[in-house]
């Protein structure tokens, strides 16, 4: 094994951690440490990323179940119409994006630059969201109408698909917002969402690219070591410190790729 692999390895570790700790994040790291540091095309990266975030967020799902802090019911609802959006983008949209966007002069927008600067942009959102301080917010008996649920999972899930993301990052919040679940709740809820739409919308990828099936699963496998000690870790941990300082991270990282992607 050489270094890079071992870094990547040690990567897929700290993936899991993220993931067990602040139920999201997962996808910001994969993505660009298996597309800058161990050189995979960005439209296989997303592929992988989908299949790690997904197996990952399985084992996490049930650590957090055990602990009462998954609302399935409210899960799943979101989970429908996400996983039908993260599907079609994987198997119809993001193969049919032509490799060359577009040309002026001597720059050239390709298919691999335009879908890393749309990941880094939705991870600058995702980062100002998670910097933000937030009050933690009590359940509340109002439920809000299933055709918004149906209508927030499309445009989740078509995310999703495009930047080959859990959206774990982005479906913590919209629990907290729209479906009035406490934070601690919402990030064991997510979960649930991440998996079903990650592996879905990895079925997808099946039918077009031809997988590394090896190492993909041993990065998987360590990923899911680091799920259940960041779930551990999370009883000792102030989630909200967590968060803002991932949050910077992230913003420092969707930087990165702008300028890498654009100069």
């Amino acid at each position: 094994m050489d270094s890079t692999q071992l870094i990547g390895y040690v990567g897929a570790l700290i993936v899991g951690l993220v993931l067990g700790l602040i139920g999201g994040g997962g996808s910001i790291l994969t993505v660009p440490l298996l597309v800058y540091l161990l050189g995979y095309n960005p439209i296989i990266a997303t592929a992988y990323s989908l299949f790690v975030v997904g197996t990952t967020s399985l084992v996490g799902t049930f650590q957090k179940y055990k602990k009462g802090l998954v609302d399935f019911k409210t899960g799943l609802a979101f989970s429908f119409p996400s996983f039908i959006a993260v599907y079609l983008s994987r198997r119809y949209l993001v193969p049919n994006i032509p490799d060359t966007i577009f040309t002026f002069g001597n720059y050239t927008l390709t298919k691999e630059m335009a879908i890393m600067i749309f990941f880094a942009i939705i991870m600058l959102l995702a980062s100002f969201s998670m910097i933000k301080k937030g009050k933690e917010k009590e359940a509340t008996s109002k439920i809000q109408p299933y055709y918004k649920t149906f209508i927030q999972g499309l445009t989740i899930g078509t995310i999703t698909g495009l930047i080959g993301a859990g959206g774990g990052f982005l479906y913590v919040p919209a629990l907290v917002l729209w479906a009035n679940i406490p934070m601690k709740k919402a990030v064991g809820t997510s979960l649930i969402i991440v998996t079903i739409n990650s592996l879905i919308g990895f079925t997808g990828d099946v039918q077009t690219l031809e997988i590394e099936w090896v190492f993909l699963l041993t990065f998987t496998l360590i990923s899911i070591v680091g799920i259940i000690l960041g779930v551990f870790l999370s009883k000792f941990i102030s989630g909200e410190k967590l968060k803002k300082s991932f949050g910077i991270f992230t913003l420092l990282m969707a930087v990165y790729i702008i300028y890498k992607e654009l100069k």
